[in-house]
């Protein structure tokens, strides 16, 4: 009892003692840095609306940085502007734009180095070269922000979320566009990507580097160069996320390589030039999720082992599954195709024959690209018909044996 009356005692002190420092307006401090240099842990740093130079000045106590109005921090395209570090820092309703570019260094707008329990959250960042850069860092929040940046060359352009060698990271609700990638991880784990939207980037709306134990959850990827792309990671969660309309020539609504012991649930892949290609990937689990109007819906390489498709619906895909080699070590049992045409006497919703997913023609296609002009010609239609009545070139061991008469409800 005694212990909880000396913690409360201390906590309504810390709060009497807590002030607010005002930048900017009639009779704020006309300095931000000065602003930061009078704060004490506790305290508030409001910085008024209008518009400052700032080069990377410095947040190492546990302060709130808050904007009204919108005020703008400008970098004059040469800084870093704002550096946190330490723990429990917020940072809040501030308008980041024009930060340094350098290509010999990764200069964002925002830093997070060595830092924890960092909150970064309903903030603007526009025509920066890297929105927010974290690094060394866990236990931390960005949150609620949105990411505008110059589009250039992949190689003269930034990321918009950027984390390094992280761990127990929250980013939730954020839109990214305009970028090298919207949000990329590279050693990071047990963090959490959600809710956001990441869209025209250049290379990927998502890209995971060596970054175990994540999960991201109810994301929209559209019109990236492609959507995500997941690599040399393992135990990663991927469920009700959107990957629409990343078309090109290696474009994909999801790329998987190195991976392994992974989940993707409940996802939708809807109009991009491939939804899932995969290349070693191993003990991969894909069910409930709708495969619709691609190019391919899933490619998957023969070096691919041990994954698992059940209860998907494909259709109007130009091609359902293809694969460049004949030993298959996966499985596509109890999934929805459209261009299935079995029966089912016993009225149990479960077709009476096997279903093919892979085509004659899409083997062609692997073996030789340039086959592609013969789309949806006559005698396309003719190769597949003879291949489906005597099965000889096509994967004999992938194959759906519980194929549904109708679309899962998802």
């Amino acid at each position: 009892m005694k212990n909880w009356l000396l913690i409360s005692t201390m906590l309504m002190c810390q709060a009497a003692n807590a002030g607010t420092i005002v930048v900017g307006g009639e009779k704020g401090l006309p300095s931000i840095k000065q602003g930061l240099a009078l704060t004490k842990p506790g305290d508030t740093l409001l910085i008024k609306k209008g518009s400052w130079y700032v080069n990377n000045a410095i947040v190492d106590k546990k302060i709130v940085v808050q904007g009204e109005g919108w005020p703008v921090l400008h970098g004059a395209d040469k800084y870093v502007i704002l550096t946190v570090t330490g723990k429990g820092a917020v940072i809040r309703g501030l308008h980041f734009t024009n930060s340094g570019y350098s290509s010999m260094e990764e200069r964002p707008a925002l830093r997070i180095i060595d830092a924890s329990e960092v909150v970064v959250e309903g903030n603007r960042f526009t025509h920066t070269y890297f929105g927010i850069h974290a690094a060394n860092s866990h236990h931390f929040t960005i949150r609620n922000n949105t990411f505008q940046g110059v589009t250039r060359t992949e190689q003269t352009t930034g990321n918009g979320i950027h984390l390094w060698k992280c761990s127990h990271a929250l980013i939730d609700g954020n839109t990214a566009a305009g970028h090298r990638d919207g949000i990329y991880f590279e050693f990071v784990t047990q963090s959490i990507v959600q809710n956001n939207r990441s869209h025209h980037n250049i290379r990927y709306g998502l890209h995971f580097m060596f970054s175990d134990n994540d999960s991201y959850t109810a994301n929209a990827f559209h019109d990236n160069g492609a959507g995500v792309a997941v690599m040399f990671s393992k135990k990663v969660i991927m469920e009700r996320n959107r990957f629409n309309n990343n078309w090109g020539p290696a474009a994909y609504g999801l790329l998987l390589k190195e991976i392994s012991d992974s989940r993707i649930l409940h996802n939708a892949f809807e109009q991009n030039t491939v939804g899932i290609y995969m290349e070693g990937a191993n003990r991969i689990e894909v069910g409930y999720t709708s495969f619709r109007a691609n190019g391919w819906a899933a490619r998957v390489q023969a070096s691919c082992a041990g994954n698992n498709f059940h209860h998907n619906n494909f259709h109007t895909n130009t091609f359902d599954i293809a694969t460049n080699g004949t030993l298959v070590l996966n499985t596509f049992n109890g999934n929805y195709w459209d261009k299935y045409e079995g029966y089912d006497l016993n009225r149990d919703g479960v077709g009476d024959v096997p279903f093919h997913p892979v085509s004659l023609y899409s083997m062609l296609v692997e073996r030789d690209p340039n086959s592609l002009l013969l789309l949806r010609s006559f005698m396309v239609g003719l190769l597949d018909k003879a291949e489906k009545a005597i099965p000889s070139l096509t994967p004999e061991n992938l194959v759906d044996t519980l194929p549904f008469m109708k679309p899962i409800a998802l």
